[in-house]
């Protein structure tokens, strides 16, 4: 992704935003269970009350005062000359993704520029503040992910609040984006065992922020917001848009939609009621990117086939006609009765009742249980590698992969809604 050099300051572009009025008057009611995830987690601070209302008419020195008081040397406060300096003035070189929360660059930390910080390599979000969203934001992000640890969550290292910038700074993902994977050209297919390996990280963490004593609700869910480390491990990113779950007896969150078309949960789209269900809709949507290497919406393809789960339900619960929409990519070199649980397990997730999804720790077990399939199609003789193109039904076997990529790329976000 390589362009022109260019000022540093932030992409413009339409971004969503979370809309809270305050955050939390004790964030420590997000301790997670005694669930098995919870283990990972490290000890969470007491978290005093912070206001978005209060923060945005505050100076910079001031919400430095405030995140340093709740935070301490969990996280770092960057000057932006630091980050300028190691990001080489934020150089297009450096470049590694952009969308409407701003750039993404990559930068390299020396183990002399803080103490107790080890040399790495980072990436470095330069936040849209356009407007107080932009703003909200990035306090959410420092908020979630200032205080939640997991293997499966991206770790955040520090931030950078200065003047009218906001910067966040997080550890270094080598193999970027699962967008980037399934979806461009010139990146290798994504091994079978791989995809079941990235959906049971991802499903992880999911799990973990559901598993908290108020549920961490992440509300935008998809392949860009994956990221992956050189193991390919899945670790979930961008926390712009998380919102803390019902409490007591309430059960659901009523607020404005915002996310991605595409993954939205219907009945969030419709009545802007918002649960975990919502994250376990846009999670079905990610297997079914999976399995078919399809974009959950294609406006380019014809109308019967621009919605991903439209268009992939017919063909799910039946090996045969699933191996109709696989992922040409993986050639045939996959197990077929792992597809097929995936593909039934999918079904399940974006079930129009949200009721009747299942929760994120069934859905680990039955991804687990995947990794135990020794069958693959090509070499069980079950089918040729290059399967022949159907048109049968209206449909083609020939996926487009058309993708501007992007280390974290954002899809078009869902019009704001009133409050129901």
């Amino acid at each position: 992704m390589k362009k022109q050099s260019k000022p540093w300051r932030p992409f413009t572009a339409n971004c969503c935003s979370v809309e809270d009025k305050t955050i939390f008057s004790n964030f420590s009611r997000c301790r997670p269970s005694r669930s098995e995830f919870s283990k990972d987690v490290a000890p969470l601070p007491s978290f005093r009350r912070l206001s978005f209302s209060d923060l945005s008419r505050s100076s910079s020195t001031r919400i430095n005062e405030d995140l340093a008081q709740s935070f301490g040397s969990d996280l770092h406060d960057f000057q932006l000359s630091e980050l300028r300096a190691i990001t080489q003035n934020f150089s297009s070189n450096f470049l590694l993704g952009e969308g409407g929360f701003g750039t993404v660059h990559k930068g390299y930390i020396d183990e002399n520029l803080r103490q107790g910080l080890k040399a790495q390599a980072v990436a470095v979000k330069l936040l849209d503040i356009e407007g107080l969203q932009g703003h909200r934001e990035w306090l959410a992000e420092v908020i979630f992910l200032g205080q939640l640890r997991h293997p499966h969550l991206v770790k955040l290292i520090g931030y950078c609040c200065e003047d009218e910038e906001r910067l966040l700074v997080y550890e270094f993902m080598p193999r970027g984006s699962l967008e980037n994977h399934l979806f461009k050209r010139i990146s290798i297919s994504l091994p079978w065992g791989t995809r079941v390996k990235i959906a049971i990280g991802a499903a992880k963490g999911l799990a973990f922020l559901h598993g908290a004593e108020q549920p961490v609700i992440y509300r935008d869910f998809k392949t860009s917001n994956i990221l992956l480390d050189s193991d390919f491990t899945a670790k979930l990113s961008d926390f712009g848009l998380a919102k803390m779950g019902p409490e007591g007896s309430n059960t659901h969150v009523t607020t404005r939609v915002m996310g991605t078309y595409g993954y939205a949960a219907p009945e969030y789209i419709s009545t802007g009621h918002l649960t975990t269900r919502s994250d376990v809709y846009s999670f079905g949507v990610v297997l079914l990117e999976l399995l078919t290497g399809r974009r959950s919406l294609e406006k380019a393809r014809p109308k019967s086939e621009q919605n991903l789960v439209d268009w992939a339900k017919p063909y799910l619960t039946s090996s045969r006609r699933l191996r109709c929409i696989m992922d040409p990519r993986l050639a045939g070199q996959y197990s077929v009765k792992g597809a097929k649980e995936m593909a039934l397990l999918a079904l399940q997730c974006v079930s129009l009742n949200p009721k009747d999804r299942p929760k994120m720790p069934g859905v680990i077990e039955t991804l687990e249980n995947l990794q135990h399939y020794k069958d693959m199609a090509i070499t069980c003789g079950q089918w040729p590698a290059s399967s022949p193109k159907s048109t049968r039904n209206g449909f083609s076997t020939k996926v487009r992969m058309e993708s501007k990529g992007g280390y974290h790329r954002k899809s078009s976000p869902i019009t704001p809604s009133k409050k129901a």
